[in-house]
């Protein structure tokens, strides 16, 4: 990074008979005459120096003569002072449009504007590494999930949900566009003051079936829709120390292979101890995930407040088919 010129007077670039004032960067709007550098020497301070005066020697004579040496000195001394004024004035509202033109010193040239400071390069951030690529936390509902061996966490479902899914996408079968063979999902029960997890899951099940294999968001049906289904088995199951229910469809489609989807609904252990819907499905054709890791995600969920939590309230209640 090149030495900027140090602040002090040097020769105006646009004016030669005079001495303007560097303040390291750019020209400011001082200038003085050659004659006063003696008096303020180059880089002594800013702006011109004060004039001086001096007093003439004047004869003295009798009869006041000393009032007179007065007058005439103060007179001087005024006139000097005037001229500095004038002078001043003049200087400060030169003809010089452009403050920043020029060369200040005959090594470097002026700069429009301060010498910019060098930084360091950004240092390139990587991504942070997921202290806990097995577990899902859903602190909005206080509960964790187990992430099955081949499936990922989804980082952009914020707002609807905390889901887990497979990492694949294919074409779907029906309308234009990308399926995955498996997703779960937490979402908080809201709307409804239903509080038994049995209404709540029977009450769910064809919404899910729907939202997994009718139509989506863009009113498209990715499997041509849903023809028939059959319930697989629906029972009591402890979840996180709570005692849930769960309901389990095998849905067939228009197009493809259909799948299976569950509703499984249980009570928070924590805050207002809200109740929780949990969405599962998974595909029915070859390649996609077993159906039982439906029971493997129900058994891995935990309180946040207790990782360790296998069963407590409903621990010994069994699903019924």
């Amino acid at each position: 990074m090149s030495m900027s010129t140090p602040p002090g007077w040097y020769p105006d670039p646009h004016q030669p008979s005079v001495e303007r004032w560097w303040d390291g960067s750019a020209w400011t709007e001082h200038r003085r005459t050659p004659e006063y550098a003696q008096a303020a020497p180059a880089q002594q301070g800013f702006g011109p120096p004060q004039a001086t005066t001096s007093v003439m020697p004047v004869a003295s004579g009798g009869g006041g003569g000393g009032g007179r040496a007065k007058a005439v000195t103060l007179g001087v001394a005024g006139v000097v002072l005037v001229g500095a004024i004038v002078a001043g004035a003049v200087t400060l509202t030169g003809g010089d449009d452009d403050p920043q033109g020029g060369t200040p010193a005959p090594s470097t040239s002026a700069k429009d504007g301060p010498t910019p400071v060098a930084s360091k390069d950004e240092e390139s951030k990587s991504p942070t590494a997921d202290p806990d690529p097995d577990t899902l936390v859903d602190d909005l509902n206080g509960i964790t999930l187990p992430v099955p061996d081949g499936w990922e966490k989804d980082d952009d479902s914020f707002g609807s949900g905390a889901t887990i899914q497979t990492p694949d996408i294919v074409d779907c079968p029906g309308d234009s566009g990308l399926c995955r063979e498996g997703t779960v999902t937490s979402t908080t029960v809201t709307g409804k003051d239903e509080t038994d997890p049995k209404a709540l899951a029977l009450g769910d099940i064809k919404d899910a079936a729907d939202a997994a294999y009718d139509k989506d968001k863009l009113d498209q049906q990715p499997y041509g829709g849903i023809t028939r289904h059959e319930k697989v088995k629906e029972g009591q199951v402890a979840v996180a120390g709570r005692t849930g229910y769960f309901v389990r469809w095998r849905v067939h489609t228009a197009k493809g292979d259909g799948g299976y989807v569950q509703s499984l609904s249980f009570a928070s252990s924590v805050g207002s101890e809200s109740m929780i819907m949990v969405r599962f499905n998974v595909g029915a054709g070859d390649g996609a995930p077993p159906v039982s890791v439906f029971d493997e995600i129900t058994d891995g969920i935990r309180s946040v407040d207790d990782s360790a939590t296998g069963g407590g309230v409903g621990n010994d209640v069994a699903p019924t088919p």
